[in-house]
């Protein structure tokens, strides 16, 4: 019986977070698409891991795979990671293609949420979000659009739970770029490969950033320096941050290497890919990332200008 359930853990930050649980003697559960993946999951942690393939965007279907999971007991830890997008201009992206990406990335999770809080009693439960829930970029509005949605989510949830279940800790990770199979698998209308953002970090970044949210009973942790770069630049330089991205910002998510017509994606269905958590990026990746707690991090942030005004105003005077 798993004491640990993960959404969309058959590759990438998913599979590293599984990895971790397990090094840490969890039994773990995981729900994905790709058959295949969840085989060699399966084989890799063997007695260890369960897995049922499902859609994560499918409510109904959700349910009743996760029965299968729980029919022993109740887990203490819920990861809800699942994510798809698309390199594409909104004006380019078909009504459905749209909608898909919102159903795995932001309802995804609403639906892991509504599954975590019928099954569970106590422990964590962890949303993986972004920093690009804070500070959009083009090419990717369906994505950025589901990420800013999710922080809405577990903000308006957090608060039910504080009151009427508080055996129940609700964390939010937000993630900066990483090397996953995101930029080989997901649509994408760019002239070259899709590459993550500079600077890239490892899938285990991401693991260890959701391990020190279930640690800590974490509210919500930026992972990064360009976390506390987005979060924070854009409540100062918004306007310009816009200019900014729209001279760079689609450039800077081409690998340099010209794509292939009509290769496959997982837009709609899984594809032929192997259940790692790296993506194959050949360039400089970062094992490491500075993880602030986000309460904190706004602390240090806002007392320190108060500070500098203050002492402004005592030369001043």
């Amino acid at each position: 019986m798993p004491n640990a359930i993960v959404w969309g853990g058959s590759a990438g930050i998913g599979r590293a977070i599984v990895d971790a649980l397990v090094e840490r003697g969890h039994s773990v559960g995981v729900v994905a698409r790709g058959r295949d993946r969840l085989a060699a999951l399966e084989v890799d942690h063997a007695g260890r891991v369960t897995t049922v393939s499902a859609d994560v965007g499918d409510a109904a279907a959700l349910s009743a795979a996760v029965d299968t999971l729980m029919a022993d007991g109740a887990p203490t830890i819920w990861v809800n990671c699942a994510m798809a997008t698309s390199f594409s201009r909104f004006a380019e992206m078909e009504v459905e293609e749209f909608d898909r990406i919102v159903r795995t990335t932001f309802l995804g999770q609403v639906n892991g949420m509504r599954l975590a809080l019928k099954h569970m009693t106590r422990g964590n439960i962890v949303c993986v979000g972004s920093g690009l829930g804070y500070r959009p970029v083009p090419g990717q509005s369906a994505y950025c659009a589901s990420k800013h949605a999710i922080d809405g989510f577990v903000g308006s949830v957090r608060s039910e739970l504080l009151k009427s279940r508080p055996e129940l800790s609700l964390g939010l990770v937000q993630l900066p770029a990483h090397d996953t199979p995101q930029f080989t698998w997901a649509r994408n209308r760019l002239s070259q490969k899709p590459q993550p953002a500079p600077p890239v970090h490892t899938p285990q970044v991401a693991a260890r950033a959701v391990m020190k949210a279930i640690d800590t009973n974490a509210r919500e942790l930026l992972v990064g320096m360009p976390v506390f770069k987005l979060v924070f630049g854009d409540m100062v330089l918004p306007g310009y941050i816009d200019r900014k991205l729209a001279k760079v910002g689609i450039d800077m998510q081409k690998s340099g290497t010209p794509e292939p017509g009509g290769r496959p994606d997982n837009l709609f269905g899984p594809v032929d890919h192997a259940s790692t958590p790296s993506g194959g990026f050949d360039g400089d990746i970062k094992d490491n990332a500075i993880t602030l707690d986000a309460d904190l991090a706004r602390k240090l942030v806002f007392g320190g200008v108060v500070a500098i005004a203050f002492v402004l105003g005592l030369l001043i005077g």
